[in-house]
């Protein structure tokens, strides 16, 4: 039986053809392929494509005969197009005749192909799809220009232009002189001779129904004659399986490392790190071709009749140096396209054969419990496989549908060989996504190598796929092993073993050595949420979420709002980016957030019960799992870790009973630890030990009565609800999302990832402590006071990289957990040198990382006294000098790790080997041989003595080492009867003793527990590091802060204009909260929109003002549209936010009494996602600002109102504007436009009137006339007018429009007018007003009219 190296062995095979079947001669699949590499030229690189192209192997089509059919075009021979092949750049191209078929044509309908020479100094051909040719109308046309669909910045491109502008210049004829690929090629001629020759070979050997495709191996510079010799001296083996058995290939020897390698198709000499550089230079994205290397095709049928035609195989004997020639694959045009070229172009299959399967129909399928679609339980993630389709399967298709029937919503990467294979609807994923190439086949297949899965895998998740890695987990020796020892195995047990060893989402990255390195520096986080209403009605959430490229769980439970406020919250501030939840749990309310907020989150539902466990469940599973036996817990006699603890019933001392309150919070880290499990990371996630309670940061606050004792308390923070970070655009902009122009981007400029990711917590969560405040404030001081340390630290921690997620990573490979039954524990790798050179140079880095660290102490330590702050001295002091220091002393660790073992030679080889006194197992056994050998010795010299001659010596290896070699004139003597003759050479015998046969074995036994502990010794070594862990994280926790505080001295050296130190003062009793801001800037915008610079301004709320007596907390702004008024509003809430933060204000004086909340209603926006309309959205702000708002908080409200009637928007504002400024009594900045509503409260003591002033030329009654001018300067007094139409006017209105709104406004006014004499007139009748100036002002009203 012939052995194969492929997985399309398989696949169900064709019947066998009739005995003398000719086959018919094929066209070159280099020409049906397509030419260039990606981003090459057509010449150079893309002329070696081309070459490689024509001289590997053909297609899997028949194909047509010399002439292909005459077929109706557009196009003619000499027209000038662009061609494109599929995942490769546009490219100038001349039609011409093929040179051996003399037609431009070939195929019909979807799959036509014309036939071009690419323009370049070395020209070449190729077939291109129709629909991939565009007519060519010269470099000057529209869409060679940048945004236009052939614009390339490539040189070579653009010299094809040049060359394709020429031929324009010329009329068609002589347009076809240029085609100088007219002579066939080489490949062409050799072609058909091999066909001759494996036709006379078929015809003996028909039987044969497992056809196998070599490669040619002739090299390029070989002359014709010598190419043709060398193909004819081929041997042709028509050796075949006939048993039908589905045995995976065995390799032998050398061989085994390449187990199955060329069932992909791909050669790994190109696809591995030439890879990258293909793609990198490609302006689209596709991975280097793959290269066919032993690959089998299902049967081909000829195009005449569908009779079935088959080639022997040659034998499977193909040098490496032949591998790196073979033929490319092109990607289809489409699936049709794909399908006819495998079954010869006339009469093929247009649907893979999995769209054929009836089980797997939209609407047909079931989950593996097999409920239908339409059921309310039916589960999404798995797939009823029928049994009987199994059986007929070959065992490794087999294996692949029952993992697909398992995780149906994954892309399945199944582990053969060196290469990840995509089959089915999961390769027309790949192919789709990630730009792979479909092979040759009725089936969908394609794949990638092993190198390249973190790239591909990366890509995939990013676009919301689920990832599932297939690892071989036995090698065919242990395949053939388990088959002996089973005794009666089935054809089906004769594959290797295949494991899921870990599915990837967006939500469960853990950026392992097989992942590629994180793209981004802030936490994505995976949330799980369960939710109920207790008996009081109250909602209450129970939630876990956890970054789990850090390891850190946070769990909590709280009460919401029916506006779930702090639910809201909480995503806003841990953006996560999957979500998952308990099937038919969430309220209504709690789905609107997850579908409006939430848009880009993939959400799942998980079953109640066998998912998503009860709190009860959870904790059953943590203890029995051992996830924290690492990290026993001696205080509480319980091995769970104190957060978790303190979630189980207190009577309970085993842990195994939820607390009271606590429930919900426990189920939902069972939804997460269930998820974990499934995607293969909960060992070494759980193993850490890093949880965290999570508290709502308002609920503190409803707790405390008197305020100066909840300002005083250190943990008390500013809460910044969803909508107000949006609105001030804090993390990210309104615009497009990202962070262009928010807060973040002005003061984040942090040179450490978890710095980065430190600074958005902080600006989630502000200070409320005066004295914490001034403690940061006192740190920026001190920073500053010292430059040239700080920009020694900078460069410093520029060099350090994610510590945080390294040291996570290092737990990971250290885990004793994972490495004892996780399957990657099992898993063959073919790159494993490879992922151990990478885990070294992480290691490394990491040590590194912390030596940096310490120098950063060094340098600060020597300044250390000299600082006020006490938060910043304690960051940079070492524990062991100073009892008030937080940095870890990491000297002697570090030190013990440089000397542990050679790093260069670790580096270099991907191998650690312990240096003395480093790892005790590895010590022992080099002891331990060490003294079998001195006993070895000692044992010889005894023996020398005894027989008297000093010329014995030991001889042997392995197992027969120590063979004492005695001249045989010695041996005459009497020898103790103990000696055992062993062998001998001429002169000399050899023997043994039982002694030394003890002495043996003892050594053995020390070498394979020195190699046992050699190959375990870099999990032990990175375990060790590990047990040093909390030392590891504070060192990373105090940087961390170090750079936050760092970044707000930058920003504070270097605003744009003045900035000054913020004075927080603890409110005094009877005294209103206020807020003084003098000159003050919006840190964000230094421009104004016509690129003036920004005007600074005056924000006074809740003290007196200079031009103002009034103490009022709410100020009601009017001005002119566009007048800067939710400029100031978001102005006021941020240089708020910056105060809290600890960081210097772009103002002149900025003094506060602390803000508990920042509440915000401005913009106009809906939610159509969660079906909420623009105005349903205003009041639902203005909601929780009533109900959650205390006389501490910011209130910005921004037009309130707008979204209805004119009278019910008034009506709503003035109720508003009332609650807020006499029952509430916070500070509040409320804009309006409705006038009315400003004469309401003109006379109010509760609120003060402020306007965006602007100055108005030629004011008529002709609005065209007037000019106004924005002064953007805040000042005392109501604006009397909003000039909307000004507004219009520069939003280009028709002008005649403008004049028949200004007549309509107009009689508004009036009757308006009539309204409020008439009203003023029944007020002095009746004697409701005693006013003694009434009927002054009512003359003067009557005046106005």
């Amino acid at each position: 039986m012939s052995r194969q190296s492929t997985l399309l062995r398989f696949f169900s095979k064709a019947a066998p053809p009739p005995a003398g079947t000719e086959p018919r001669r094929r066209r070159s699949s280099g020409e049906r392929n397509g030419l260039q590499a990606a981003g090459s030229p057509p010449g150079g690189a893309g002329r070696a494509a081309a070459r490689r192209g024509e001289n590997g192997v053909k297609g899997a089509g028949g194909g047509a005969a010399a002439k292909a059919p005459s077929v109706s075009c557009e196009y003619s021979p000499g027209d000038l197009v662009w061609a494109k092949m599929e995942g490769y750049p546009w490219w100038p191209c001349l039609i011409y005749n093929h040179p051996i078929e003399r037609t431009i044509v070939r195929g019909k309908g979807k799959s036509t192909r014309i036939h071009v020479q690419f323009f370049d100094d070395s020209p070449t051909r190729g077939w291109i799809s129709i629909k991939y040719l565009k007519p060519y109308k010269g470099s000057s046309d529209g869409e060679t220009m940048k945004g236009g669909m052939f614009y390339s910045t490539k040189p070579e491109i653009k010299r094809a232009m040049v060359l394709a502008d020429d031929a324009m210049n010329k009329d068609k004829t002589k347009r076809l002189e240029l085609a100088v690929c007219n002579e066939p090629s080489d490949t062409e001629e050799e072609e058909e001779e091999e066909m001759e020759e494996m036709s006379e070979n078929a015809s003996g050997n028909s039987e044969d129904c497992n056809s196998e495709e070599d490669a040619k191996s002739n090299k390029r510079g070989m002359s014709r004659e010598r190419a043709v010799k060398a193909k004819r001296r081929r041997v042709l083996d028509s050796d075949s399986d006939h048993d039908g058995s589905d045995v995976e290939f065995k390799p032998d020897g050398k061989e085994a490392a390449s187990s199955e390698e060329g069932s992909s198709g791909v050669d790994e000499n190109e696809s591995s790190d030439t890879e990258a550089e293909s793609v990198a230079e490609s302006p689209v994205k596709v991975p280097s071709k793959r290269k066919r290397g032993e690959v089998k095709k299902p049967a081909k049928r000829s195009s005449l009749g569908n009779e079935c035609s088959e080639t022997p195989k040659r034998a499977p004997t193909v040098s490496s140096e032949a591998k790196s020639k073979l033929t490319s694959f092109a990607a289809p045009e489409s699936f049709e396209s794909q399908a006819n070229a495998s079954s010869g172009g006339t009469g093929g299959f247009s649907v893979w054969e999995h769209e054929k399967l009836d089980w797997l129909q939209e609407g047909k399928r079931k989950d593996a419990h097999r409920r239908r679609q339409g059921d309310p339980d039916y589960d999404p993630c798995t797939l009823y496989v029928p049994e009987d389709y199994l059986n007929k399967c070959t065992p490794g298709v087999r294996r692949w549908w029952q993992l697909k029937s398992q995780n149906f919503d994954a892309v399945i990467c199944y582990k053969v060989g060196k290469f990840y294979e995509l089959y089915h609807m999961d390769a027309v994923t790949g192919v789709n996504e990630l730009g792979l190439i479909f092979m040759k086949g009725t089936w969908a297949h394609s794949g990638f190598p092993e190198t390249a899965f973190g790239r591909f895998s990366d890509v995939l998740v990013q676009k919301g796929y689920k990832v599932a890695r297939v690892e071989q987990t036995e090698t065919p020796e242990m395949m053939e092993a388990r088959c002996k020892s089973t005794g009666h195995s089935t054809r089906f047990d004769k594959v290797v073993r295949r494991e899921i060893c870990r599915i990837i989402t967006k939500g469960t990255q853990t950026y392992s050595v097989m992942d590629c390195d994180p793209s981004e520096n802030h936490s994505k986080f995976l949330l799980c949420v369960k939710e109920k209403d207790d008996s009081a009605g109250t909602r209450v959430y129970g939630v876990c979420f956890v970054d789990t490229s850090v390891g850190k769980f946070h769990v909590g439970q709280f009460p919401d709002d029916r506006h779930c406020s702090r639910f809201r919250t909480l995503v806003a501030h841990y953006t996560p980016v999957q979500v998952l939840f308990e099937k038919g749990n969430l309220s209504v309310d709690t789905q609107k957030i997850l579908k409006g907020s939430l848009v880009s989150c993939i959400q799942e539902g998980l079953t109640s019960g066998s998912q998503f466990w009860n709190a009860s469940k959870t904790l059953k599973v943590l203890l029995e799992e051992g996830y924290f036996k690492e990290k026993q817990n001696s205080e509480n006699g319980c091995s769970l870790p104190s957060v978790i603890k303190s979630l189980t019933s207190e009577s309970d001392s085993l842990g195994l009973t939820p607390g009271e309150n606590s429930e919900l919070a426990l189920s939902a880290l069972g939804g997460c630890v269930f998820y974990l499990k499934k995607c293969l990371i909960d060992q070494e996630l759980l193993s850490q030990a890093n949880f965290e309670e999570y508290v709502p940061m308002d609920i503190t606050t409803a707790k405390t009565v008197s305020s100066s004792s909840l300002f005083a308390r250190t943990s008390q923070r500013m809460v910044l609800d969803g909508v107000t970070l949006m609105n001030l655009e804090v993390l990210q902009n309104g615009t497009n999302g990202s962070t262009e122009g928010t807060l973040l981007e002005r003061i984040d400029s942090c040179c450490t990832p978890f710095g980065k990711r430190l600074l958005k917590q902080w600006l989630c969560a502000p200070l409320c402590n005066p004295k914490s405040i001034n403690d940061r404030l006192d740190a920026v001081e001190d920073l500053l006071a010292v430059p040239d340390k700080m920009s020694e630290v900078s460069e410093h921690l520029k060099k350090l990289p994610d510590l945080e997620r390294l040291l996570s990573k290092i737990h990971s490979i250290g885990s004793p957990l994972k490495s004892q039954n996780h399957p990657d524990s099992r898993a063959i790798f073919y790159e494993e040198l490879k992922y151990s050179k990478k885990k070294i140079a992480d290691f490394l880095s990491a040590l590194e990382g912390f030596k940096v660290m310490n120098e950063i102490v060094d340098v600060m330590e020597e300044v250390a006294s000299d600082f006020k702050s006490k938060v910043l001295k304690q960051l940079v002091t070492r524990k062991a000098k100073n009892p008030d220091g937080r940095f870890p002393d990491l000297s002697a660790e570090l030190t013990r790790w440089d000397t542990a073992f050679d790093h260069n030679q670790a580096r270099k080889t991907g191998v650690i080997t312990p240096k003395a006194g480093f790892d005790p197992d590895y010590d022992g056994a080099l002891q331990d041989i060490k003294a079998v050998e001195e006993d070895l010795q000692k044992y010889l010299d005894k023996q020398r003595k005894l027989l008297g001659f000093k010329s014995v010596q030991y001889w042997g290896t392995g197992k027969n080492r120590y063979q004492m070699e005695i001249p045989e004139s010695a041996v005459s003597r009497n020898l103790p009867e103990e000696y055992e003759l062993r062998s001998s050479r001429k002169g000399y015998k050899r023997y043994w003793t039982k002694e030394i046969e003890k002495m043996l074995a003892a050594m053995v036994n020390a070498e394979e527990r020195r190699d046992a502990a050699l190959k375990d010794c870099m999990r032990r070594l990175f375990y060790n590091f590990d047990k040093n862990s909390k030392d590891w994280q504070t060192a990373v926790e105090c940087i961390a802060v170090l750079d936050v505080l760092m970044s707000l001295a930058h920003y504070s050296q270097g605003g744009d204009g003045p900035l000054c130190r913020p004075v927080i003062l603890l409110p005094v009793e009877n005294a209103p909260p206020f807020l003084e801001l003098r000159n003050s800037r919006h840190p964000c915008i230094t421009k104004t929109f016509f690129g003036d610079d920004f005007i600074p301004n005056d924000i006074v709320i809740g003290i007196k003002d200079e031009g103002s007596s009034s103490e009022a907390s709410c100020v009601l702004v009017t001005g002119p549209n566009m007048g800067g008024k939710s400029t100031l509003m978001r102005q006021a809430g941020l240089l708020v936010v910056m105060a809290q933060l600890g960081c210097y204000v772009p103002a002149e004086a900025c003094r506060l009494t602390p803000i508990d909340r920042v509440f915000t209603r401005l913009g106009a926006s809906d939610r159509i996602m969660a079906g909420e309309s623009t105005f349903f959205v205003e009041l639902s702000e203005t909601s929780s600002i009533l109900q959650h708002a205390t006389e501490h908080s910011l209130v910005l409200v921004d037009e309130l109102g707008r979204g209805t009637a004119t009278f019910d928007g008034t009506a709503i504002a003035s109720a508003v504007v009332k609650e807020l400024a006499e029952s509430i009594r916070c500070r509040t900045l409320f804009s309006t436009h409705y006038h009315s509503l400003v004469e309401d409260y003109s006379h109010s003591g509760a609120v003060r009137l402020g306007h965006m002033a602007c100055m108005v030329e030629n004011e008529s009654e002709d609005p065209s006339q007037e000019t106004i001018t924005f002064l953007y300067k805040f000042i005392e007094g109501a604006c009397p007018k909003s000039y909307g139409f000004n507004a219009a006017r520069l939003a280009d209105i028709p002008e005649d429009v403008i004049q028949k709104g200004h007549r309509k406004a107009k009689e508004f006014e009036k009757t308006t007018l009539s309204l409020r004499v008439f009203r003023y007139l029944c007020q002095v009748v009746d004697g409701a007003t005693s006013d003694a100036n009434a009927v002054r002002k009512l003359t003067a009203m009557i005046n106005r009219l």
